[in-house]
């Protein structure tokens, strides 16, 4: 994927698996990279980011295998700023379907449109 795709959602998507549920970040990471290539330097940097800027509070839960487990929990001004996030994605995204869509919606539309193009150009 590209990297400029990916990195203006990466942040929307953290904020997105806490608005459903109290994560740890391993959990956040795994949850994530099941569709995005993601590791642990991309979101600690942003856990850590948020939770410094108010959006997520932190505690600790025991595990069962070993060490007690850092949560996070999003604020109400995180699930504000979600919000935000969310309504103007979705306004993004809606525009460059638009966009995209008007050549076709799958490959071999796009391409017989472009064939069909390009052989009345040279008639």
């Amino acid at each position: 994927m590209n990297a400029q795709f990916k990195r203006g959602i990466i942040e929307l998507c953290v904020l997105s698996e806490l608005v459903q549920d109290d994560m740890y970040g391993y959990m956040i990471i795994n949850n994530i990279s099941q569709h995005l290539d993601v590791n642990e330097n991309t979101i600690y940097p942003i856990l850590r980011r948020l939770t410094k800027e108010g959006y997520f509070t932190t505690y600790l839960q025991e595990s069962n295998v070993g060490a007690p487990r850092k949560y996070y929990k999003i604020t109400d001004k995180g699930f504000r700023y979600y919000a935000e996030l969310r309504d103007s994605w979705d306004h993004f995204i809606g525009g460059v379907y638009e966009i995209l869509n008007k050549g076709g919606k799958k490959h071999e539309e796009i391409l017989a449109r472009f064939e069909k193009r390009t052989e009345e150009t040279k008639l």
